[in-house]
């Protein structure tokens, strides 16, 4: 998501505007119109693109959550056979981090608008989000084999709310820049990992 170098398509202007307003003031705090005039068309010119803004949310956070989990994925599948648990865990941490780093208002959207969603969307959410935890699951007890499953799933969920933390860093620009922000979030989630790993 964030490393693609090719210009965005208006509907991907859209969903990036509609993410931000609706972190900012909330899902009923923002109108169609004012996500139209932050991509530059008129507020019905959106109902090409989106049938309303329960569609915008949906598509956020279920692409959200569908985009980690491919992408967890296929960092795995380079991994198979090449990588030591230690590196597949690392890799995993990095693509979180980005994601906690580049797509702040996402996280923020899916704490306070998650139950805005369909039950069909939010099952659907629920059900890619418990794919990609159990993967990081597998990953993280590969390399502390000592931990149970209820341990290891704990461990990670506690370290995603800390890089999920992201959105409360009320001046990410007095941290040591992205480079230097990711890479504390990066020793903070080994370190809370070593630490579940040595009990």
């Amino acid at each position: 998501m964030a490393t693609r170098t090719d210009a965005p398509t208006r509907r991907e202007q859209i969903l990036k505007e509609a993410a931000r307003l609706f972190a900012e003031r909330g899902f009923h705090g923002v109108g169609v119109d004012e996500i139209g005039a932050a991509v530059g068309i008129s507020g019905p010119g959106l109902y090409r693109h989106f049938p309303g803004k329960d569609a915008m949310l949906a598509e956020l956070l279920v692409g959200i959550s569908g985009s980690l989990l491919t992408g967890a994925k296929q960092r795995l599948k380079e991994a198979d056979g090449v990588a030591a648990p230690e590196a597949v865990l690392d890799s995993l941490i990095e693509g979180h981090i980005d994601f906690a780093l580049d797509d702040r208002p996402l996280i923020t959207l899916h704490d306070r608008e998650l139950d805005r969603l369909r039950d069909s969307d939010r099952k659907l959410v629920r059900q890619l989000q418990r794919q990609y935890v159990e993967l990081w699951v597998g990953v993280v007890r590969e390399l502390y084999p000592e931990l149970t499953e209820p341990a290891a799933r704990s461990a990670v969920h506690s370290v995603f709310g800390l890089l999920n933390s992201t959105p409360h860093l009320t001046r990410p620009g007095s941290l040591p820049g992205r480079a230097g922000t990711a890479e504390l979030l990066h020793r903070m989630a080994r370190g809370a990992f070593a630490a579940a790993g040595s009990r």
